[in-house]
């Protein structure tokens, strides 16, 4: 029976891990938008301060948390893009002046991943015939085009992401009566937070129940501290 010949297939596989770098910012943003603006408004309205007060807070924290989270992201993810670059040019040094000793450090990677020693060398000598540089980012350090840094990338998406979902107590304080302020304001944020705890969790292939949990708790306690500063700042000062 003949061998038949390898022929490229039209079916694509959806993995996740491509997904990474702005699923992270994007979550990171919205998840703590909700929780810092919420936990920031039901503080001051602990405090006994007007509505006017409550929603200056919650406007100023939407805006000072989006240009916090861009500042954040571009600058962690410049460091990681720097570290990248740095790698990238030592490679391409050793490559130039030990381009047979590289070829040798790429082979023992694919003996160690389990090919046979011939095997795994022509493997390293078809790959680096390809794109030798690629080859060695790739296998060697871990680094691949696909989840390479993206600074400004994750600076908008967090930014963006805080702005939208910090909205969520801004509505709820604002369709809430005078009394149950608090209790609207953190029903709405934890109800959203399960909501992105469960989307994330589906998004990255985690179990949504504990995605959702996760999320919730720490949104509650971090509501629960404030209200209880909140409430003796305000109790302190006689508001």
């Amino acid at each position: 029976m003949r061998n038949k010949p390898l022929v490229a297939s039209s079916q694509v596989e959806m993995h996740r891990s491509g997904r990474e770098a702005w699923l992270r910012a994007a979550v990171l943003g919205s998840d703590d938008a909700i929780v810092s603006t919420a936990s920031l408004m039901i503080g001051v309205a602990a405090s006994s301060a007007s509505k006017v007060a409550i929603l200056v807070a919650g406007v100023a924290g939407l805006v000072a948390g989006a240009m916090s989270m861009a500042v954040g992201e571009y600058v962690s993810v410049s460091s990681q893009r720097d570290a990248e670059q740095a790698d990238m040019v030592l490679e391409k040094k050793e490559l130039a002046t030990e381009p047979q000793a590289e070829l040798q450090e790429l082979a023992m990677i694919y003996v160690k991943r389990g090919l046979e020693g011939t095997l795994a060398m022509q493997v390293a000598k078809q790959l680096s015939a390809h794109d030798r540089l690629g080859a060695h980012l790739r296998d060697e350090l871990g680094i691949d085009h696909a989840s390479r840094a993206r600074p400004l990338q994750a600076a908008w998406i967090s930014a963006l992401s805080f702005a939208a979902f910090a909205v969520v107590p801004i509505v709820a304080l604002l369709m809430a009566p005078a009394t149950l302020r608090i209790p609207m304001i953190a029903a709405c944020s934890l109800m959203s937070l399960a909501a992105l705890g469960a989307l994330g969790g589906h998004l990255g292939g985690a179990p949504l129940g504990r995605a959702a949990l996760r999320v919730t708790l720490g949104g509650t306690l971090a509501m629960t501290v404030t209200a209880i500063i909140g409430r003796m700042l305000g109790v302190y000062t006689g508001s």
